[in-house]
């Protein structure tokens, strides 16, 4: 581990796919407040066992995150929750 990626990086990742991942020295998306990328530091299928982990490691800082392999839409492919009505 130890490992610095962007996190459209981790999700497509055959390596993290289904797993929890803790990133330390996170930089974050201002807008959303989710980590665009960070220093990983360990990932596990077992959320208890990945914090159990974390506890008794010096990385007390973590974001925890769910690598669920779908790579993500960017913003401007997005499609409006709400279709407009035309009359």
């Amino acid at each position: 581990m130890g490992s610095k990626m962007t996190w459209p990086q981790i999700r497509v990742s055959d390596e993290y796919r289904g797993r929890w991942v803790a990133l330390d020295n996170c930089r974050y998306d201002t807008r959303t407040a989710l980590p665009l990328e960070g220093t990983i530091v360990d990932a596990d299928e077992d959320l208890v066992e990945l914090c159990t982990r974390i506890r008794q490691s010096e990385n007390k800082h973590c974001a925890i995150l769910f690598c669920d392999g779908e790579e993500p839409m960017p913003a401007s492919s997005r499609r409006p929750s709400v279709s407009p009505t035309h009359h």
